[in-house]
């Protein structure tokens, strides 16, 4: 039988063009790295620290043979140049360092995330590493709720590391799960630590947030995705993370404040504003913290941490210009750090200050190293948002949501920055790296010649996000 149609002639339907298999293989690759750095020390909890470093060590090596094949285009002279010269001093710091083996170690996990954080940028377009970034979140979330609901369905009962059986009288702060899902107390996910999981969720609120407004494919899962990070989020309970949600609020609306602006020198009476406003915020934390903390339900002195660093500030003054030797965490096991900072009977790991760890292992020149880098992180992704895009004569193309992601996750490292050291490691770190160099090199969202360049070069034809 015959099948006639209206459709003309000259234009008959084709189906959309679809990815290549090596391309989406590529992606689901990148999509492992970045949860291997978010999930953190889930993976130390799960198999072990040996286990768990040769999974990264692993990881790095099929990245660095995944550059070579690929060979994406790259500017070498824009480089995020001072967060890898904080790199390079930090490895040079092995030679007055008092413990070399761990700095040998903790710069090893420094470097390869570094790596990471490079190759991801640089192999993927910003649309993907938006969209890859939000997939492995939403992994990490995921597993974390799985993990305690079996840990109370099945388990029972509060579980160790690995499974190990618990000891009788140990402190629950070791505890890989608490077993609270049900009881209302804190849950700690797969990371083992209620304060990570929280900044972890707040993370992901901002990522699903943005690409929901975006109007991402299947953009009504975002909201589910949201709500899953916010319940996860007040289960956590971390008076940090609820700073940092705050913080990404107000950078938020000061980017979109600033969006609005139309004449030259508009902003700067915003800039005047804000800076008043942040200013007068920060002391008002500071010297109202007893009332805030009380509650947020913390204590006042930010859960002991004062007393964290006023001891370490104390070794400060004795090597004050290039610290004790780069050692990002703490390793317990060495003389210096076994039992010097006990809390709940554990010994303490990091200074709970990234600024004040950075001090205390580099000194006063790696403190100005890093305080260098995430300056340049944050200056460059405040423009990327505020700005719009712009590589010729033409100044009215229309602002990119996703340009929002660098920005709002600088303002959450920096407030996690105040009281955590987890920003100068893992996926803290690598999202510093990762978006810096991509903004270097991309400096324009789905246009420009970059991004032109890689679509062409791995035929990534899909249609892109708004």
């Amino acid at each position: 039988m015959a099948v006639h149609t209206k459709h003309p002639v000259s234009a008959p339907p084709a189906a959309p063009a679809r990815e290549k298999t090596g391309h989406l293989l590529l992606r689901a690759w990148c999509i492992f790295v970045l949860t291997l750095a978010i999930a953190g020390v889930s993976w130390v909890n799960a198999f072990g620290a040996v286990i768990a470093a040769g999974i990264t060590v692993a990881a790095a090596a099929v990245s660095v043979a995944l550059w070579i094949v690929i060979r994406p285009p790259v500017q070498w002279r824009r480089f995020p140049w001072y967060a890898l010269v904080y790199v390079a001093f930090a490895a040079v710091s092995v030679l007055w360092s008092v413990w070399p083996l761990a700095t040998v170690l903790t710069w090893s996990l420094l470097a390869l995330t570094t790596l990471q954080a490079l190759f991801v940028g640089g192999v993927l377009t910003w649309h993907e590493l938006i969209r890859a970034v939000s997939s492995a979140l939403q992994w990490v979330l995921s597993l974390s709720l799985l993990f305690e609901l079996f840990v109370s369905v099945v388990v029972q009962h509060p579980v160790m590391p690995q499974f190990a059986e618990a000891p009788d009288g140990v402190d629950p702060i070791v505890y890989w799960s608490r077993d609270n899902l049900f009881d209302g107390g804190r849950i700690q996910g797969v990371f083992g630590n209620a304060n990570l999981l929280a900044m972890v969720a707040v993370l992901a609120i901002v990522v699903f947030a943005v690409r929901y407004a975006a109007q991402s494919p299947r953009r009504h899962w975002q909201l589910f995705w949201i709500a899953l990070a916010a319940y996860l989020l007040v289960r956590a309970g971390s008076a940090t993370a609820y700073l940092a949600l705050g913080g990404a609020v107000l950078v938020l609306a000061t980017v979109l404040l600033m969006r609005t602006t139309t004449r030259p020198g508009e902003r700067t009476k915003y800039y005047v504003a804000y800076a008043a406003v942040g200013l007068g915020g920060a002391l008002a934390l500071w010297f109202g913290r007893d009332a805030i903390f009380t509650a947020l339900g913390r204590d006042s002195d930010l859960t002991g941490r004062e007393m964290i660093w006023d001891a370490v500030l104390a070794r400060v003054a004795e090597r004050p210009w290039a610290g004790w030797g780069y050692s990002t965490p703490w390793l317990p096991w060495e003389a210096r750090i076994d039992g010097w900072i006990v809390d709940h009977d554990q010994t303490v790991m990091q200074a709970h200050s990234m600024w004040v760890d950075v001090l205390f292992q580099l000194g006063i020149i790696g403190l100005v190293l890093v305080a260098l880098a995430y300056f340049a992180f944050v200056w460059r992704s405040w423009f990327f948002a505020v700005d719009r895009p712009r590589w010729d004569l033409r100044d009215d193309r229309p602002y990119t949501t996703l340009s929002l992601v660098p920005t709002l996750t600088g303002a959450i490292l920096l407030v996690q920055g105040f009281s955590e050291s987890n920003p100068l490691m893992l996926w803290g770190w690598m999202f510093v790296v990762m978006f810096a160099y991509k903004i270097k090199q991309s400096p324009h969202i789905g246009e420009g010649p970059i991004e032109q360049r890689l679509a062409i070069e791995r035929g990534d034809l899909m249609k892109q996000e708004p």
